[in-house]
C-alpha cells in the first residue's frame, strides 16, 4: 500500500518523523496531557465512590504506576499550605499538638503538584 503525504508525494511505508508537522506534535502532546488528567480526576471520582477495599488498594496502585500518590499524613505536622482541616481531637500532650490524627478524606499529589489537599484532624491542646 503507498502512503501519500499532503502535497500528493508518495513516501516509504516508514515515514520519518520530519513529515509530522511541529504544530501537529504540540497539539498530540497538548490532547495527551489533556486525557491524562481527565483519566486521573475520573480515577479520584471513582475512588471516592468504591466500596470495596481491594478497588481502592487497585485503583492507588495504578495511579502510583504514573505518579499520583495517595497522601495520608497522620503522624505529620499539619500544613495549611498542604492540608485542609476537618476537625479537632483534644488532647493534653502538647507534643501532639497540631499534629494530624487522622485522615478523612485523602489528598493526591501528581510528582510534585497537589491535586487534592486531604482532609485531616489534627490534635489540639486541651484548653484548662
Amino acid at each position: 500500500m503507498a502512503w501519500f503525504r499532503k502535497d500528493g508525494t508518495e513516501r516509504g511505508a516508514a515515514a520519518s518523523d520530519t513529515d509530522v508537522h511541529p504544530l501537529q506534535q504540540v497539539s498530540d502532546l497538548d490532547r495527551a496531557l489533556a486525557d491524562r488528567q481527565a483519566l486521573i480526576q475520573m480515577c479520584l471520582y471513582a475512588l471516592d465512590r468504591a466500596r470495596s477495599g481491594g478497588v481502592v488498594e487497585r485503583l492507588e496502585e495504578g495511579l502510583a504506576a504514573i505518579g499520583v500518590q495517595a497522601l495520608r499524613p497522620v503522624g505529620e505536622r499539619f500544613d495549611p499550605a498542604r492540608h485542609e482541616a476537618g476537625g479537632a481531637v483534644p488532647t493534653e500532650d502538647p507534643a501532639l499538638d497540631g499534629i494530624v490524627a487522622e485522615t478523612e478524606v485523602t489528598g493526591f499529589a501528581d510528582h510534585d503538584r497537589l491535586l487534592r489537599a486531604p482532609v485531616v484532624t489534627v490534635y489540639a491542646k486541651k484548653n484548662p
